[in-house]
């Protein structure tokens, strides 16, 4: 069924689409009076709808019946994601919110090769917003995870370290799996910190650690930057009962 995302609760009869959905609806879409679609108000509520006008460039839609959304993971994982080499960055965000990942923070690390800055990196961010909406719209979520700004490697550790769990995706990691650390607590909350194509520095490692981070192995394979956050996430959500 067709999903799409308002700003704000919907507390009215009705809903009003204008503007990008209006027009998906009307001339992408084709649809027509009498249909059925799904308008989700961002912050997991489910508005079931028949759409009843299309006149305007308006979708106008009659609000049958409320719930929460039942797209929306119970554990809050965010991925703090360092910038990769060209597009992968959109293929990881995608896939992120696909799985359930709630927030994606990106970060320069030491050995990444993309370094944007000024008006180019905030014209990706921007795409990635508009990414991580269109796959949110796509798989059913009810809430758009955030993209949030681009950070340092000591703001990425600090802001990790708040989480119930904070992970650091360390390939070089010979003692603690990811396995054996998810079975080992329970948590409302999990961070997942994955580095570029050339893998974490030493000290880096050493950082994290001291910054409060678990450091854990994905296993005796090198996984690629774009396959490790994915991986994870499904680990992850799988072990806390999401999957």
């Amino acid at each position: 069924m067709p999903r799409f995302f308002v700003d704000g609760a919907c507390d009215g009869d009705t809903i009003e689409l204008t503007g990008d959905d209006a027009h998906h609806i009307t001339r992408v879409l084709r649809m027509k009076p009498g249909e059925a679609l799904t308008v989700c108000d961002g912050a997991g509520t489910d508005y079931h709808c028949t759409l009843t006008d299309t006149a305007g460039g308006t979708a106008v839609c009659r609000v049958d019946a409320r719930e929460a959304s039942r797209g929306e993971p119970d554990v809050f994982v965010t991925l703090y994601m360092a910038l990769p080499k060209g597009d992968k960055m959109d293929f990881i965000v995608q896939k992120a919110v696909e799985l359930g990942a709630c927030r994606v923070v990106p970060y320069v690390g030491a050995r990444s090769v993309s370094r944007p800055d000024g008006k180019a990196l905030q014209k990706k961010i921007e795409r990635w917003r508009k990414i991580a909406r269109e796959a949110a719209q796509q798989c059913g979520r009810g809430r758009v995870p955030e993209v949030g700004e681009c950070v340092s490697f000591a703001e990425a550790v600090r802001m990790a370290s708040e989480s119930d769990l904070p992970l650091f995706l360390y390939e070089s990691e010979q003692e603690n799996s990811l396995r054996a650390v998810l079975t080992a607590h329970s948590f409302a909350s999990a961070a997942l910190m994955v580095g570029p194509e050339g893998g974490f520095a030493d000290e880096e490692a050493r950082d994290a650690v001291q910054g409060g981070l678990a450091s854990v192995s994905l296993g005796p394979r090198i996984l690629r930057c774009e396959t490790a956050p994915l991986a994870a996430i499904t680990a992850v959500l799988y072990e806390s009962g999401n999957l």
